[in-house]
């Protein structure tokens, strides 16, 4: 299954309080937790490059399947990951203090963070 595509956000849980623990201060969480959002995925084999745009925000990240890279989280902060497939249809990064899962069921993208106890989910579509 191939994650490429563009996706759009139809819902989300726990968005401000797992911005505030990664450290966002209040008012750009204010202003971001009704933004438009979506997400560009490009996957050429075991190679992705992934574009979130929110609002005016645009953040991109390239990885390959197995490999340490640099990921942008949303605060802006670089962080070392590696992001590996489980199956043909999710992503798993793990990188300090927090791990990333994207699962694609058909049209959905399912993308959950987690820090601690803390979860923050997103629902996207394909359009």
């Amino acid at each position: 299954m191939s994650f490429t595509g563009k996706y759009e956000l139809q819902s989300q849980e726990n968005f401000e309080p797992f911005m505030k623990a990664l450290g966002l201060p209040d008012d750009m969480i204010e202003k971001g937790k009704d933004l438009k959002s979506t997400s560009e995925i490009v996957q050429d084999g075991k190679k992705f490059k992934v574009t979130v745009t929110t609002g005016p925000m645009v953040i991109s990240n390239e990885f390959t399947i197995g490999e340490e890279c640099e990921l942008t989280i949303p605060t802006g902060d670089k962080v070392k990951a590696v992001v590996q497939m489980e199956g043909n249809n999710k992503l798993v990064a793990t990188m300090t203090g927090m791990k990333y899962i994207n699962e694609l069921n058909g049209d959905i993208l399912t993308s959950v963070f987690t820090k601690g106890d803390l979860t923050y989910k997103r629902i996207m579509k394909r359009i």
